[in-house]
């Protein structure tokens, strides 16, 4: 009985790590089929990433345009506009309405609700419609059983930058940090004055990702391209192709070991299991960081990000970053991690949900961050996880490390730095399969005791306090 009940556990992990492995054969950098050119397996492998190639020349032009003085102020917020719904319908095709009836329905909660409520309602239509999509794409996906469009996908993924932008623009009218002066003569004016809200929502460059800019702040950007002269972002754009580049050959050859080189739980070491997850989830983090990269060159080229207080180095245009690779993986701790991940969500969710909650408002942020991302199980767990072991950071490293530099606390930052990158792996692990798949993976291969240990002295510490 004991050997069939091994083999049929044998049998489910064999399956389990086969889905992983089809995973990595459609998510990651692999060698083309004969009979496919490099065009269309670049476009079936990396079509986010190409998309955001191809709005590169515009951006340039723009930019050349604006800083020679051939687009006045308003002819500026047009072309960024006209250019993310060009953008919009060209990689969403009817989705697009989506993103358009958000903004539509958001500028006439401005033009109708006082300023002093315009954030609950804006969160409230906006997380409603948001969620609407993100839960009609769960019923078709697992309970139809029906394969969903990529476009759609993109614009649901678009709606949850698109809710950023909205919202943060609603804390601004609600904060009196923003003053639209919408009490114009005409209907010509009054749709001048609206056209940099619209620009802002549907700018080019950051609809299908980027980090996320303050309102006021793209305004400044928009007016100053022609008065302050900045240096030529071309080469700064290239070297940062170049990044992409590289960090995509790594995930290459990362993916090609982990697809060729499975886990077995009954032929491998434990330690063997716990590495081929941590390998994982490097892959899919590498996918971010290429992401946040091609979204910051985008912004470049078009002349936003950079520094005017800099002295001109390649360093002077990372104004507008969501986070560098070197800088969040040698984060030792799991709240510089929570920090330095995708850094200007991290501010926003901080700014919506952290500072506003008076109770629990860690757990409440992450449960918020849940809700954004579309209420999957894999969301939930690790995101709660998440929470809790950036809870248990607090207490952990408090009581537990070295006061005075000394070997020992070289070792104790070694020893919390491997602790922090098996935390990550299972949270993003989780968070990227999604469902229970990612849940069976990390309790096989033994990773997610790691988690669970830190959150066991969070309470052993809490007792020992009280």
């Amino acid at each position: 009985m004991d050997r069939q009940r091994q083999s049929v556990q044998v049998k489910q992990v064999f399956h389990l790590f086969k889905g992983i492995k089809r995973l990595l054969s459609v998510a990651s950098f692999f060698q083309p089929e004969p009979d496919m050119g490099l065009m269309d397996w670049l476009w079936e492998q990396h079509q986010f990433l190409m998309h955001q190639c191809f709005s590169l020349p515009f951006a340039f032009l723009f930019c050349f345009l604006a800083k020679r003085g051939y687009l006045s102020l308003t002819h500026r917020y047009l072309f960024v506009s006209v250019g993310g719904c060009v953008l919009a319908g060209v990689t969403m095709g009817i989705y697009s309405m989506l993103l358009f009836t958000s903004t539509f329905v958001f500028i006439l909660l401005v033009c109708s609700v006082d300023p002093r409520c315009i954030h609950a309602w804006v969160f409230g239509v906006q997380m409603l419609w948001q969620t609407f999509w993100h839960l009609l794409i769960q019923y078709r996906e697992y309970y139809l059983r029906e394969p969903v469009s990529i476009r759609l996908f993109l614009a649901a993924s678009s709606l949850m930058l698109l809710t950023q932008r909205i919202t943060s623009v609603s804390m601004d009218l609600q904060e009196k940090r923003v003053m639209l002066p919408l009490n114009a003569s005409s209907k010509r004016e009054a749709c001048v004055m609206l056209l940099p809200l619209i620009s802002y929502i549907l700018n080019f460059t950051t609809l299908l990702g980027g980090p996320l800019c303050s309102y006021s702040r793209f305004v400044s950007l928009m007016a100053e391209i022609s008065l302050n002269p900045l240096p030529n972002p071309l080469s700064v754009v290239f070297l940062k192709l170049i990044q992409v580049l590289l960090l995509e050959w790594v995930r290459h050859g990362l993916s090609y070991f982990l697809k060729h080189n499975t886990y077995d739980p009954s032929k491998s070491i434990i330690l063997y299991g716990v590495l081929w997850v941590w390998g994982l989830a490097v892959v899919l983090r590498i996918q971010y960081y290429s992401h946040w990269k091609i979204s910051e060159c985008l912004n470049n080229a078009a002349g936003f990000g950079f520094w005017e207080n800099s002295s001109g180095d390649s360093s002077a245009w990372s104004g507008l970053s969501d986070g560098d690779f070197w800088t969040i993986e040698a984060s030792t701790r799991m709240s510089e991690f929570a920090r330095r991940w995708n850094a200007t969500t991290a501010s926003w969710l901080r700014r919506l949900v952290y500072i506003r909650c008076k109770h629990f408002p860690l757990f409440m942020t992450f449960s918020f961050s849940v809700w954004w991302h579309g209420l999957h199980l894999g969301h939930f767990v690790g995101m709660m996880t998440w929470a809790a072991t950036v809870k248990a950071d607090y207490h952990i490293h408090r009581h537990l490390c070295p006061k005075h530099p000394s070997t020992w606390r070289k070792i104790y930052t070694c020893l919390s730095w491997i602790n922090t990158q098996m935390i990550v792996a299972c949270i993003v692990t989780a968070v990227e399969l999604r469902n229970m798949s990612g849940l069976r993976l990390l309790s096989i291969t033994y990773i997610g005791l790691f988690p669970l240990f830190n959150i066991i002295l969070l309470f052993l510490k809490r007792n020992t306090v009280y």
